[in-house]
Parts: C-alpha cells; sequence; structure tokens
C-alpha cells in the first residue's frame, strides 16, 4: 500500500473519530430518546457539539474528493514526492482542523482549512 493510500485510510480513521466525537456531544445535548428516535424534531446543537457536527460534516465534505485525488494518483502511476507532500499536508490540516473547530477558534480554522485543500491540490497537479 502506497503511503498515500495509507494517510487516505488514517483520513477514514479521523471522519470516524469525528463522527465518534459528534454523537458524543449530541447525547450531552439532546435526550437519548431524541437521538434514537427518527430526529424529525431535533433541536439545533449548539456550542462544542454543534462545532464537532460541523466539523464532521465538513470533513464528509472533502473526504471524497481527497479519495479520488490519490486513488486516481494511485491507478495512474502518478504518485511521487509531490503527492506525497500532499497527502500528509490533507491529513495533518484536517487533523488540526477538527481539534481547532471544536475549540472554536475562527479565522484560524478557516487557514487550515485552505492549508488542507492546498495539499489537494498538489495532488490534483500531478494528474493535469
Amino acid at each position: 500500500m502506497s503511503h498515500e493510500v495509507s494517510l487516505l485510510v488514517w483520513s477514514v480513521a479521523l471522519t470516524f473519530v469525528q463522527m465518534l466525537v459528534s454523537a458524543a456531544g449530541a447525547q450531552g445535548t439532546v435526550s437519548l430518546q431524541t437521538l434514537v428516535g427518527n430526529r424529525d424534531d431535533m433541536p439545533p446543537l449548539t456550542g462544542w457539539a454543534g462545532r464537532a457536527r460541523r466539523a464532521h460534516l465538513n470533513m464528509l465534505e472533502n473526504l471524497p474528493l481527497f479519495a479520488a485525488l490519490v486513488l486516481a494518483a494511485q491507478v495512474s502511476s502518478k504518485l511521487n514526492g509531490t503527492t506525497l507532500l500532499g497527502a500528509e499536508i490533507f491529513f495533518w490540516a484536517r487533523l488540526v482542523y477538527a481539534v481547532i473547530y471544536v475549540a472554536g477558534i475562527p479565522w484560524v480554522r478557516t487557514l487550515v482549512w485552505l492549508v488542507s485543500v492546498i495539499g489537494m491540490l498538489m495532488i490534483f497537479s500531478q494528474l493535469v
């Protein structure tokens, strides 16, 4: 398995951890009965629980893009130092992003997100 694909797998693990943190935050905010129900009348999550949910949703938006880029680089045999660095940047930026988002630090969160996008652009640049 290439290092880039390993970082993709670790990114999936990070997404799973974010899901668990989001669920824990929701459980602390609303009743268990609401969480196990259909959530038709789910109140909005606030505070760190809401931020954890939004961070998780943001990862769900970015993970397919990262996965497509890594897998395209893998199958086209275009893995190189740039794709590896891009994958490393993406993974570590997403880890930092999750922590910063849950902590509620604005502006820095957006800058870290931009760093993760730069990681994806680095991989993309090797495919075109």
